[in-house]
């Protein structure tokens, strides 16, 4: 699960529990030179953050088993740590307090569902472009 190559700050945590989802996210982070730690649910993303703060970013989807995207973004801003990592929300949840809620929680960006794969790369280009900014 873990992936170690000497690169740690080219690594992005993907969390999501639609398949087809996670692996455009995948598939598009890695074509972009990124390494990918990928997931189904949100415990196993808390799991791995406990233990591992290098990522240079990551991709949460709102509505996850066991521990819901924003719940991971809460933890992360009560860590020094792991706050430093700018974190991408998507949800199909279309209300606009879904948005409020994620930028409140400490989101960097949001991106509604169902969205194009052209318009996930020009997010996620934005998400590790806010990593090197801050680093």
């Amino acid at each position: 699960m873990f992936l170690r190559d000497g690169n740690t700050s080219r690594r992005i945590l993907v969390a999501d529990d639609d398949p087809v989802i996670r692996q455009l996210l995948i598939n598009i982070a890695e074509r972009e030179g990124y390494k990918t730690v990928a997931v189904s649910d949100g415990r196993e993303a808390f799991r791995i953050l406990q233990a591992d703060a290098d990522f240079c970013g990551a991709i949460f989807d709102m509505m996850m088993p066991n521990i819901d995207g924003l719940e991971i973004i809460r933890y992360m801003q009560t860590e020094k740590r792991l706050r430093r990592i700018p974190v991408l929300m998507i949800t199909s949840e279309k209300d606009l307090k879904f948005t409020a809620a994620s930028f409140a929680a400490g989101a960097t960006l949001f991106l509604p569902k169902p969205f194009t794969a052209p318009q996930f790369q020009s997010t996620f280009k934005i998400l590790v472009h806010e990593r090197s900014v801050a680093a």
